[in-house]
């Protein structure tokens, strides 16, 4: 290894060493394509967005599906909101999607942002969205502040509680005047596939002589690990009017899943059993038997939903035709198995 040299002393080294590294190992992604400072804005845009809340991974499914969808932002304007929910459907953070939707109709209208200003002014997008699309697509210098940037600074400068404030004050300075964007990608590889937070490849990382974190022998414990809000437990029942394929569903309201359809639920504050006959007189339905139970995690809350069966007349619609959470096609589930072993094949 290397003697260590602090990183601020070294600058243009360390950024060569860097950009060196990333264009030979950088990941290559379907929204990347084309020279740096002229990509698909409408590309990088939905990616950034995407990638906000899911990884690389999972994102990559996602981000294909949705541009066979809406190839562009007209054909994203133009799209009915439910459409695009249901497009989004297993992303999570549905509110993401109404805003990207929301924004491309300023967009279709107006053309897309010419400036980083210009894209923080859409709606949904706050100052990491548009410090990336700015540099990489304008090439304009702004430095995007992430989790994986923050775990590298981290380490490069030994701060185990690295503010936001320090944080983007540090990636100010070390971005590369010239290649904005690249550089951004480059700190952000860096830290998904070499600087990672459980096991660090020390010995294949471009910037080990500027680590202060692998000097002093102990990488992983910066930054200390972030203090967790409490996860709430939420208690609910919905009920099933209808079939699996074919049931009443309603409108959901709210931050996590406002505008997607799902069964109707209502919260449990007393009693399972109260809160089911309040939902039962709201629809002007009858209670049948128990389904079964599903769990699910979302942000800070776990919930815990308890599925009956009732009667009504509500009319149901296709389920397969609504944006519907992972809740509740857990919870539609709990019906088809039991259509399944009443009716088997």
């Amino acid at each position: 290894m290397n003697a260590f040299e602090p990183l601020d002393a070294a600058l243009p080294a360390a950024r060569a060493a860097l950009l060196e590294w990333f264009d030979r190992r950088g990941r290559a992604l379907p929204w990347r394509l084309g020279q740096e400072g002229r990509r698909d804005p409408y590309r990088v845009w939905v990616s950034e967005v995407l990638l906000q809340q899911t990884q690389v991974a999972r994102g990559l499914t996602y981000y294909d599906r949705f541009l066979e969808s809406f190839p562009d932002v007209q054909a994203l304007a133009r799209a009915p909101v439910d459409a695009v929910l249901k497009a989004w459907e297993g992303c999570g953070y549905y509110a993401r999607a109404r805003n990207l939707h929301r924004a491309a109709q300023q967009v279709a209208l107006d053309g897309f942002p010419q400036s980083y200003g210009g894209w923080l002014a859409l709606p949904g997008v706050g100052p990491y969205t548009a410090a990336a699309i700015s540099s990489l697509t304008l090439n304009e210098p702004r430095a995007v502040n992430d989790g994986n940037v923050r775990r590298v600074l981290a380490r490069l400068y030994a701060e185990r509680v690295p503010a936001d404030r320090w944080v983007q004050a540090r990636a100010d300075t070390l971005l590369h005047p010239e290649r904005p964007g690249a550089w951004n990608e480059a700190v952000m590889d860096l830290g998904a596939t070499i600087c990672t937070s459980k096991s660090p490849v020390c010995p294949e990382c471009p910037l080990q002589p500027w680590c202060a974190a692998l000097a002093q022998g102990t990488p992983t414990a910066f930054p200390a690990p972030k203090v967790r809000a409490a996860v709430q437990a939420v208690q609910a029942v919905a009920v099933v009017i209808g079939t699996a394929d074919h049931a009443v569903l309603e409108r959901r309201e709210g931050a996590l899943l406002g505008g997607l359809m799902g069964l109707p639920t209502e919260l449990v504050d007393t009693t399972e059993a109260a809160a089911l006959h309040r939902l039962c007189v709201r629809l002007g339905a009858r209670p049948g038997a128990l389904l079964g139970e599903v769990t699910h995690g979302m942000t800070h809350r776990h919930v815990t939903l308890r599925v009956y069966r009732a009667a009504g007349n509500l009319p149901p619609q296709a389920v397969a035709d609504a944006a519907l959470s992972r809740l509740d096609q857990k919870a539609l589930g709990l019906a088809r198995d039991r259509e399944a072993s009443l009716f088997p094949a």
